[in-house]
């Protein structure tokens, strides 16, 4: 091509080898983006301060000879799950279980047809279930989560992860996942941290499917818990779930918990409302560099719009202090490319 091109050549040739030469530079072009976007760990993430911030505090820790290193065994990140790492709107998803296995389970309690809050559970009557206040929450939480094996509730679990849909998206819940808190998830883990989830959520429920959709194993899940009994039925050893709670895994819970499963205060943390306030002051209390985020429900086109006024996921206190200690605040709105992974190019 290069004589042709230096002798000059016919006409139809000097065309030929120009668009040539067009089509081996847009070729180029095309590897070299293909190449970046493969290097991008948060390909999902827009560019932009947070992206840096996140960047810039993994390059500090894991650059050896460097005074902000720290070794793998203390790379220890934390993340709030509900409307952290998954949606948690018009109600926490767990929530949306509970009513399903009331439903599910009503034909063994046929006194809840004239019970509240399980005859509005059963209705659907939102308003009546709203009216039995946070005592009827927890009645309907207690009896759709305990009076079985950790088995058995761990296999009701799975089938309604599997099949329910969320009542405005009507997509799987495991669907609503955030796909760039999966990636950073990944990038974390990349970089020789460990991720442990840390969530006001029950332990059991999460236990049940988080490891396939977030490839964190049941050991590095604390959420909240129930007592257990231990029995033999059938000859066969088996834990019995209790109506009593052992440990509330939110707000001021969320330290006592990290501090019960590892020991140690984590390096980084995520979560995004005022229930993971303390969870983030008791990481960055520690010494070295500390990372804590927090994501702002900002995109009410793609997800939800929620902050200082939400009776889900209510955002104000630590809000307040994430902008005092300049922590980390993710803008749905403007620092996520796409929201759930079905939406990735």
């Amino acid at each position: 091509m290069y004589d042709v091109v230096r002798a000059g050549g016919t006409p139809a040739r000097r065309t030929f080898a120009c668009r040539w030469a067009a089509l081996c530079l847009l070729a180029a072009m095309a590897w070299t983006n293909a190449c970046m976007a493969a290097q991008d760990p948060l390909p999902s993430w827009n560019d932009g301060a947070t992206k840096q911030q996140i960047e810039s505090f993994v390059k500090k820790v894991t650059t050896e000879g460097t005074p902000d290193f720290v070794e793998p065994a203390k790379r220890i990140a934390v993340f709030d799950n509900d409307g952290t790492l998954w949606a948690e709107q018009p109600a926490y998803f767990e929530f949306f279980f509970a009513l399903d296995q009331v439903k599910a389970l009503s034909p063994q309690h046929p006194e809840w047809k004239t019970t509240e809050p399980f005859k509005s559970a059963l209705a659907g009557d939102m308003k009546g279930l709203a009216a039995s206040g946070e005592k009827g929450i927890l009645e309907l939480v207690a009896a759709t989560h305990s009076g079985m094996t950790t088995d058995e509730f761990a296999r009701n679990v799975n089938q309604w992860v599997s099949t329910a849909r969320h009542p405005k998206t009507h997509r799987v819940f495991t669907e609503m996942v955030y796909q760039p808190m999966l990636e950073l998830l990944h990038y974390l883990r990349d970089n020789g941290f460990t991720t442990y989830i840390v969530s006001g959520g029950g332990q059991d429920f999460m236990r049940a499917w988080v490891p396939a959709v977030y490839g964190i194993p049941p050991e590095q899940i604390i959420g909240s818990q129930g007592e257990l009994k231990y029995e033999m039925q059938n000859g066969k050893p088996v834990l019995i779930k209790l109506p009593k709670v052992a440990l509330i895994d939110d707000g001021p819970g969320k330290p006592v918990g990290i501090q019960r499963s590892l020991g140690v205060k984590p390096i980084f943390a995520f979560g995004n409302s005022d229930g993971d306030q303390q969870m983030l002051e008791w990481t960055a209390s520690g010494d070295g560099d500390r990372f804590a985020g927090l994501v702002h429900h900002t995109d009410a086109a793609r997800e939800w719009s929620y902050d200082r006024q939400s009776k889900i996921g209510k955002l104000d206190k630590a809000q307040d202090e994430a902008t005092a200690k300049h922590w980390t605040v993710v803008d749905m709105k403007t620092d996520w490319k796409v929201i759930y992974p079905a939406e990735k190019q």
